[in-house]
């Protein structure tokens, strides 16, 4: 889905890579507005925002160095395979 926004499309791929800056406060108001804007009328990504806030809200936050070294290692494996696709 495509929304159009402030003269510029923001399309679902866009708006799922945005979701977790979102959630930790790190976009800038106009990214704020394009993101929320989309959300409002995508309820596929409306949907996505709020299994990944469930999920925080049921894993809660771990720190990096929190991390036993092989899980850290798999999830920066996973990350990088899912970045090259």
């Amino acid at each position: 889905m495509t929304v159009r926004l402030l003269n510029r499309d923001l399309v679902c791929r866009q708006a799922v890579a945005l979701v977790t800056d979102y959630l930790d406060g790190a976009l800038s108001r106009r990214q704020c507005r394009r993101l929320e804007a989309h959300l409002r009328q995508c309820p596929n990504c409306s949907r996505y925002l709020e299994q990944i806030r469930l999920t925080i809200d049921t894993v809660g936050h771990v720190e990096p160095e929190e991390l036993d070294p092989a899980v850290k290692d798999d999830l920066i494996e996973l990350y990088r395979r899912f970045h090259e696709e």
